[in-house]
């Protein structure tokens, strides 16, 4: 039977597969760049057709009253933002610093109607009417509270970037009775992770202002 009725051919001698050019390693990358520009921007538009601007408007937002730090402040956000980007990006309270963003390190921390709460992890639409206070609202005017009085007095930090959320999670433990022993206050700021490792100095910061309410 002919190659012509059965659509088989011979496969080309080994000498001829040798003899085809190599891609250069200049032109592999050049071309698995631009490939990979042109999906990044095919995705950019979204399995619909939809562009970021399109996305944006389309997700819901709602309207929030809530008074942070003696400050009523009427707001509207989208429904996903987390009460520390409201504080952030929102209303400038840079304070609150965004450390895992995931609640595991504390660096977030502040109160909710007298009570600590992981501001990242915390939706911000959830606290319509809520009184929210963070580092910013502790001082009064030029002076300052007194434990953060006691966190300079006993050198409690290096670095400071978890200081703020280390104050009020120390503040939000007095107010929950829990500094009867350093052993207690331990157990109850175990959240609060201190990457330069002050914890002995923070814990007496934190007996040292119980001690004298």
């Amino acid at each position: 039977m002919s190659k012509e009725l059965t659509g088989s051919a011979a496969p080309p001698p080994a000498e001829a597969l040798d003899s085809r050019p190599t891609p250069s390693r200049r032109t592999f990358i050049a071309t698995t760049t631009a490939v990979g520009g042109a999906i990044a921007a095919g995705g950019l538009a979204g399995p619909l057709g939809f562009g970021a601007e399109e996305a944006s408007a389309a997700a819901p937002s709602s309207s929030l009253s809530l008074t942070v730090n003696g400050r009523r402040h009427s707001v509207v956000v989208d429904n996903r933002t987390s009460l520390l980007d409201l504080l952030r990006e929102h209303l400038e309270l840079p304070g609150s610093k965004k450390g895992c963003n995931a609640g595991a390190c504390g660096a977030c921390t502040v109160l909710v109607d007298g009570r600590r709460v992981n501001s990242c992890l915390t939706l911000a639409v959830r606290l319509e009417g809520a009184e929210v206070t963070t580092i910013e609202g502790l001082a009064d005017g030029d002076r300052l509270h007194p434990l953060q009085e006691a966190f300079i007095e006993q050198d409690a930090f290096q670095c400071g970037y978890c200081t703020p959320g280390q104050i009020m999670s120390g503040v939000g433990c007095m107010k929950e009775g829990h500094t009867g022993s350093a052993e207690e206050i331990r157990e109850w700021m175990s959240g609060n992770i201190c990457r330069c490792g002050c914890y002995t100095k923070i814990v007496r910061a934190v007996q040292q202002t119980a001690g004298g309410k």
